[in-house]
């Protein structure tokens, strides 16, 4: 084999994600798991009124550290990075221990980032500072260990032992039971309007530690910094600290019990709740459960894009549905336009670069995707979208060869 031959075929296997996919496509749906699997069930019994020393813990706080340095991420107000964040530890921890135990840490206000959404608009962030995000994450960790085995069986999303992939597998399976209607409900920026009196209120049902308890309201009134001012946070639990998936959960988990009282077949991921019924005309009954979430939860339901309609018209975190007697899951529309354009946007921008700095930036992406969306059930689609990739870099390969002749045309000339 010549080395232009190597070359090439390293570069195709770099960019193929259509092979090896059907033993995980087409697996169980409890192979996409993390560590422990979470189980509902009673609270612990044990003391809650020692919280924060469980969180200043040494081993708490190791595994606090690791998880921020993996997770990476950008500054807070403050500028520091996470390289900084070990040095940073070693010479104050003591003092900040000592603020932690005594109730008087206070955060600093989170920086807003603003991330253009697919559909149109923009999701925002709230980037804590990186201390902050270490201590968040201590905090959640000892809380999650005693919150995650007493949330429902339908909550799927930032749970140990659980995911997408278990959420819409479920989905699934009501559908192929017989469940052939679809209750979506999206809950309207719903990370910005969750109601921190009553937010509280449940913690406070769970946690008696009031230096813990007043950490936590000190987090969600941190405030917000945009183009160098403060506002203050009076709702939401801002998208982007550790901390804000546990509490989404807290409050979604009314929600959850709700839809077990009445003897639904559901699957929530974070703000994602799809419920499944026979008929549309149980659907359309259902879906007064909007007023249960507006009333008892003070969150608001986006009528426009909640609707009862069959599952083949609708999308469940990335994947819908087919129809007929075999039911199988296959890649939503939108996430495959989501798909082309985010290639032909870098193979456009590929006449000014090599090709092989092209396949640099492809090549995590496509991981990424294929990691993701090869657990669908119809491997052609990932085949063909295989083709079209090397299609498009093909397409980029010639451009580059024509302007590197034209160039050296009109230089002789």
């Amino acid at each position: 084999m010549s080395l232009k031959d190597d070359k090439q075929r390293k570069i195709q296997l770099r960019l193929d994600f259509s092979s090896a996919l059907t033993g995980a496509a087409r697996g169980a749906a409890g192979e996409e798991t993390e560590s422990s699997v979470a189980t509902s069930g009673p609270e612990s019994p044990a003391r809650t009124d020692r919280l924060m020393e469980e969180v200043c813990e040494r081993e708490n706080l190791k595994k606090a550290l690791r998880q921020v340095k993996a997770n990476k991420g950008s500054s807070g107000v403050d500028g520091m990075t996470v390289v900084a964040l070990p040095d940073y530890l070693r010479q104050h921890w003591p003092a900040i221990r000592e603020q932690l135990l005594n109730g008087t840490y206070e955060p600093k206000p989170v920086r807003r980032v603003e991330i253009p959404k697919p559909e149109g608009g923009v999701r925002k962030l709230g980037i804590p500072t990186v201390l902050d995000r270490f201590i968040q994450q201590a905090v959640m960790q000892v809380l999650q260990r005693r919150w995650d085995r007493t949330f429902s069986d339908h909550s799927y999303g930032f749970r140990p032992g659980r995911s997408a992939h278990q959420a819409v597998a479920q989905a699934q399976q009501y559908i192929a039971e017989g469940h052939g209607w679809c209750v979506d409900l999206d809950l309207e920026k719903f990370f910005d309007r969750v109601n921190h009196d009553k937010l509280m209120g449940q913690i406070a049902q769970r946690v008696e530690d009031k230096r813990l308890l007043k950490l936590i309201r000190a987090f969600l009134n941190a405030g917000v910094m945009e183009n160098g001012l403060v506002s203050p946070s009076v709702e939401g639990t801002p998208q982007g600290g550790p901390l804000s998936p546990l509490l989404s959960n807290l409050v979604l988990d009314e929600l959850d019990r709700e839809l077990e009282r009445r003897g639904l077949r559901f699957a929530r991921y974070a703000d994602d709740c799809n419920i499944y019924v026979r008929s549309e005309r149980a659907g359309q009954r259902v879906k007064s459960i909007t007023r249960f979430i507006t009333k008892r939860l003070r969150l608001k339901v986006n009528e426009t894009k909640s609707a009862v309609a069959r599952p083949q018209e609708r999308k469940f975190l990335g994947f819908s549905f087919s129809g007929g007697p075999q039911v199988k899951r296959v890649i939503a529309p939108k996430a495959l336009d989501r798909f082309k354009y985010r290639i032909r946007e870098v193979t456009r921008r590929a006449k000014g670069v090599s090709i092989e700095a092209t396949v640099e930036e492809l090549a995590p992406y496509l991981r990424g995707w294929r990691s993701y969306f090869g657990f669908c059930e119809t491997p052609e689609v990932l085949i063909g979208l295989t083709r079209w990739v090397r299609l498009r870099l093909r397409s980029a390969l010639w451009r580059q060869w024509k302007h590197r002749v034209v160039a050296e045309r009109l230089c002789s000339s």
